[in-house]
């Protein structure tokens, strides 16, 4: 995987939440999948590229203690801060680029509608999901999003790996 940072960085810089196209006022279909796993309220829950999403907010809105937002965009966590305001304290912020990513959390809640279908190369898709195997605890839940053979071939400009649909 290249390294997209200045490529994010540059995103995030010029343009605002209702100018991307991936942007969810309120993150319905992720809150519903969080609540019917029944996690506690401290359960550990991150965001994986979730830079200026809103799920950070509805989390903390619905009362979730222990959350983490990792991306590659510090801009993008930036705004994230300035948007929450105080709340911004709560949370847990890592900018980098997952691939890279190490900690000694066990992650309760894994999520990831950002990142997935942006890693083009065997060799970091190989290491996202080894990442993922030793950092989601047992019995942890796991959302991601990606797109499918029938949707584009590109995202924010860069290309991207379709999937088939899962059944």
């Amino acid at each position: 995987m290249t390294n997209n940072k200045a490529h994010w960085e540059n995103v995030f810089s010029t343009k605002s939440q209702n100018e991307v196209s991936w942007t969810q006022d309120y993150p319905k279909t992720s809150i519903d999948y969080i609540e019917a796993l029944r996690l506690s309220k401290s359960s550990n829950i991150i965001d994986i590229g979730g830079g200026d999403s809103n799920l950070v907010d509805a989390l903390l809105e619905q009362g979730y203690e222990n959350i983490w937002v990792l991306d590659i965009s510090e801009t993008a966590l930036e705004k994230a801060k300035k948007r929450l305001g105080h709340k911004a304290d709560k949370v847990n912020w890592i900018v980098t680029n997952i691939v890279e990513f190490e900690s000694d959390i066990r992650f309760d809640f894994w999520h990831d509608r950002a990142v997935f279908h942006f890693l083009t190369d065997i060799s970091d898709i190989e290491k996202y999901v080894n990442i993922v195997c030793d950092l989601v605890a047992e019995n942890g839940g796991f959302l991601l999003g990606t797109f499918s053979e029938k949707g584009p071939n590109k995202c924010s400009g860069l290309e991207i790996t379709q999937y088939n649909d899962i059944k």
